[in-house]
C-alpha cells in the first residue's frame, strides 16, 4: 500500500440525490490514473471555500460474546473490560426492569463460573 498522497486533476460536482441527501462527486481527468478502491465509514468536511476532506475512520472492532441469553450477553473486549449488554423491542420495555434482573442474575453466575475456571 502506497502511503504517499496522490494528486489528480479533475472536477468536483456538489448536489443532492433524490432522497434530498447532499453529495459530492469527483470526476479524475488524469487518464491512466490507478488507485485502491476502498468502501467506508468517513469524516467528511466541506468547507466554504469548496475544498472537501475525507477521512476514513476505523473499522469497528466486535467483540465476540463469552455467552448469550434471550436479551443479553456478556463479552470481554480488546481493552480488557467486560461488557453487559441488554436489547429489547420498545413494545417489551413494560417487562424490562423484571427481565433486566433476571438475566443479570444469570450472567452473573454464568460469570462467576467462568471466572473461577481461570
Amino acid at each position: 500500500m502506497n502511503k504517499n498522497p496522490l494528486m489528480l486533476g479533475g472536477v468536483m460536482t456538489y448536489g443532492y440525490d433524490d432522497k434530498g441527501r447532499e453529495t459530492a462527486d469527483f470526476q479524475n481527468c488524469d487518464p491512466g490514473v490507478l488507485v485502491q478502491p476502498f468502501v467506508g465509514l468517513c469524516k467528511v468536511q466541506r468547507m466554504r471555500d469548496g475544498n472537501l476532506y475525507v477521512t476514513r475512520l476505523p473499522k469497528r472492532i466486535r467483540n465476540k460474546p463469552m455467552f448469550r441469553q434471550d436479551h443479553s450477553s456478556v463479552s470481554k473486549g480488546k481493552d480488557r473490560k467486560y461488557y453487559f449488554v441488554m436489547i429489547m423491542d420498545e413494545a417489551d420495555v413494560q417487562k424490562m426492569p423484571e427481565t433486566l434482573m433476571k438475566e443479570a442474575r444469570e450472567a452473573a453466575g454464568k460469570l462467576r463460573k467462568y471466572l473461577s475456571e481461570d
